[in-house]
């Protein structure tokens, strides 16, 4: 298995980098790799779910701070969970699993003493994913997902016994799921935990296991949901939907779903964060004397009054016609737009007559740049 990355190196940012940064290139590399804009990639898909990952990490600050202090040991269960674990030296020698005997010794203050087998555990969190329009991001809208989870089984409610048929404590752990092993070296004893092998570590026999299940309690289920997208989403943003993903074990909760948002390009809008750019060409005789133009926003066409004499490259803008703010309480980002000045193609005899007679009137006091220009190579009055 090839060795996980560093998750600063993945995301491109820097060890000390705030919050907003490490947002900003997650955006960007989701948008980069996403499965909706590299159907079949796998190596896409693969830089996707390594970009994920790595900001699911570094933009949790509990997380974030772990990982900054152990890296991937922090989260490797095999490696004691990071804090304190001797994960390096499992299988040191003959010494066996060094964490368990360790966490023997001194009752799990090294990270080695696992977990009760036959505790609670919170089911796993689902990914899955939706894609919206533009306008949809902007607005907020309603999708149906559908996607698989395991459930508890129906037939033997969970249990993984057949009908009526029950389920035994297991007599060698006594329902713990775990056996205490003693290993002698050099004179000395040092007691390990393991799983126990008659009940796999479940602490529960189950003589008459349950058909559908096959004992295990659990089953896999198709389930549809209708999921609110909330107005201001940006693309590779995430909803989580609490309780909805793979059902926990032992009574333990239900894990989440976990759907990341895709977000369409459009036409003429490009979004950075609230804010919306478009560009709006313009006719010389716009430009020049100045025009009522219609310019496009996200709720239609809007009257706007250029000013005579408007410059190629200006930018004008529209307060409150961008992006509204996630839970912003009817706040919104701006729509800016730069006019292009678009020079006429094809221009008939007569035209042409028209054109040179307007150029011959007009004075340098009309053309203020091309006389400074000039002004400055050739050192003219």
């Amino acid at each position: 298995m090839a060795e996980k990355r560093d998750f600063y190196e993945v995301l491109g940012v820097d060890k000390n980098a705030d919050a907003g940064t490490i947002k900003k290139a997650y955006y960007k590399l989701a948008k980069q790799y996403h499965p909706d804009t590299n159907p079949g990639d796998k190596v896409a898909e693969e830089k996707f779910k390594e970009a994920n990952e790595a900001y699911e990490i570094l933009s949790d600050p509990e997380k974030k701070a772990k990982y900054d202090q152990f890296g991937h040991a922090a989260f490797d269960p095999s490696m004691g969970g990071g804090a304190g674990g001797f994960g390096g030296f499992g299988g040191f020698g003959d010494f066996g699993d060094l964490g368990d005997i360790l966490g023997g010794m001194f009752g799990g203050a090294f990270g080695g003493g696992r977990q009760r087998r036959n505790g609670p555990v919170r089911g796993d969190d689902i990914g899955a994913t939706v894609t919206v329009s533009f306008e949809e991001a902007a607005f907020g809208v309603k999708k149906d997902i559908s996607y698989n989870r395991v459930c508890h089984c129906a037939e033997c409610k969970g249990t993984g016994a057949a009908g009526g048929s029950g389920v035994e404590t297991c007599a060698t752990c006594r329902g713990t799921g775990q056996v205490q092993r003693i290993q002698r070296m050099g004179g000395m004893s040092f007691q390990s935990t393991a799983t126990c092998d008659a009940c796999r570590g479940s602490g529960k026999i189950i003589k008459n296991p349950c058909n559908k299940c096959r004992g295990s309690g659990f089953t896999r289920e198709s389930k549809r949901l209708t999921v609110s997208i909330p107005a201001g989403i940006d693309h590779g943003e995430r909803i989580a939907l609490r309780g909805q993903g793979n059902d926990g074990k032992n009574g333990g909760p239900a894990g989440d779903l976990i759907i990341t948002v895709g977000v369409r390009s459009h036409s003429i809008f490009e979004r950075d964060d609230y804010n919306i750019y478009c560009e709006v060409p313009l006719t010389v005789a716009e430009a020049t004397l100045g025009a009522e133009i219609d310019v496009p926003t996200l709720e239609g066409n809007v009257k706007y009054s250029i000013p005579e004499g408007t410059q190629p490259g200006t930018k004008f803008t529209l307060r409150q016609k961008g992006i509204p703010y996630v839970n912003g309480n009817g706040r919104r980002g701006d729509l800016i737009f730069r006019v292009t000045v678009e020079i006429p193609k094809g221009l008939n005899d007569k035209q042409k007559d028209a054109m040179r007679a307007f150029a011959d009137s007009c004075g340098e006091s009309n053309y203020a740049k091309h006389k400074q220009f000039f002004k400055k190579i050739f050192g003219q009055k």
